[in-house]
C-alpha cells in the first residue's frame, strides 16, 4: 500500500508518528487525543496496521496506556525487538516505567 492511498486520517496519524524520537513510545490514546478524537484509539490502531514502511514510519513505538506493546503489522516478536534495540525495557510484553519513555506532544 502506498502512502497516498491512505485516508487524511490515517496519513495525520502516521505524521504523528513519525514525530516519536528513537527510544520513546507514545499510546494510541495520546495519539487519538492529539487528533482531537479522544474515542479513536481502535482508528488509529487500524491506521498503524496500513504503514507502508513499518520501519521507517516507527509504529512499533506506539503502545497501549497500560504500557502492553499491543499488536504490530510485523509481529509482536519484532515490536518487542524493535523496542529493545532502542534500548526500552520490555518484560512480559509491557513498557516498563512506561512514563520514563513516554514522548509526549
Amino acid at each position: 500500500m502506498k502512502i497516498q492511498n491512505l485516508t487524511k486520517f490515517q496519513k495525520r496519524v502516521l505524521g504523528l508518528v513519525r514525530q516519536i524520537p528513537k527510544g520513546k513510545v507514545t499510546t494510541y490514546k495520546m495519539i487519538a487525543k492529539v487528533l482531537r478524537r479522544p474515542k479513536a484509539q481502535r482508528a488509529v490502531g487500524n491506521a498503524l496496521n496500513k504503514n507502508p514502511k513499518p520501519i521507517k514510519i516507527p509504529c512499533h513505538r506506539v503502545v497501549r496506556s497500560n504500557g502492553q506493546i499491543g499488536s504490530y503489522k510485523l509481529g509482536q516478536r519484532k515490536k518487542i525487538k524493535l523496542l529493545e534495540r532502542e534500548e526500552i525495557i520490555i518484560k512480559n510484553k509491557r513498557v516498563q516505567e512506561l512514563d520514563k519513555y513516554l514522548f509526549r506532544w
